[in-house]
């Protein structure tokens, strides 16, 4: 009757497990992680192993987590090429549709966890030299060819190149802004000799 509180501490460890496996958000699931690692800790200091309690708490609780925590913060970025400042919109109207765009990605990212990070180029060159070295994820550039009595000019001010498959057909699906029209580009993959 005295020990059944290792029965709760043992039960615990299944439950945190499969609450890390069906967590949707990474940065809950780092969290979930970390009290798995503190609840073997538990178990293995109660029933009398001290190193390998020392060694869950150390390595698989925080040192695992602040690993984790870094590759997801890294990899749950979109990094979006533009122009430098001025170069992108050259009237107020420019500056309101890129505002409006810039928030409908955030909206779009936001929902899977993920954020926009801009990153500007001197001119259109080093825009798309950086695309196809994979600095970026994707650009945002007005056309060059835009003509402003054309209506479709007025509807899409901008055009948006990725070449990140996923992140092309999740733009495509949810992005309602007129502002952009989007294109998918395949960069070949460099063969290593």
């Amino acid at each position: 009757m005295m020990d059944s509180y290792i029965y709760v501490l043992v039960a615990l460890l299944p439950l945190s497990a499969a609450m890390v496996v069906f967590q949707v958000n990474p940065y809950h699931a780092l969290v979930i992680r970390g009290i798995l690692g503190a609840v073997a800790a538990m178990v293995y200091a109660v029933l009398g192993a001290a190193d390998v309690s020392l060694t869950e708490a150390l390595v698989g609780t925080m040192l695992a987590i602040t690993l984790y925590a870094v590759a997801v913060r890294s990899s749950m970025v979109m990094r979006l090429g533009v122009l430098a400042e001025g170069a992108i919109a050259t009237d107020s109207e420019g500056n309101r549709h890129f505002g409006q765009l810039l928030d409908d990605l955030r909206a779009i990212l936001g929902k899977r966890h993920m954020r926009l990070e801009l990153v500007t180029y001197k001119d259109q060159q080093d825009l798309h030299q950086a695309l196809m070295e994979k600095e970026v994820h994707a650009t945002c550039t007005r056309p060059e060819d835009i003509d402003c009595t054309t209506p479709d000019a007025e509807k899409q001010p901008y055009h948006t190149v990725t070449r990140v498959q996923r992140i092309y057909d999740i733009i495509q699906a949810e992005l309602s802004s007129p502002a952009t029209s989007i294109t998918y580009v395949s960069i070949p993959e460099e063969k290593h000799s």
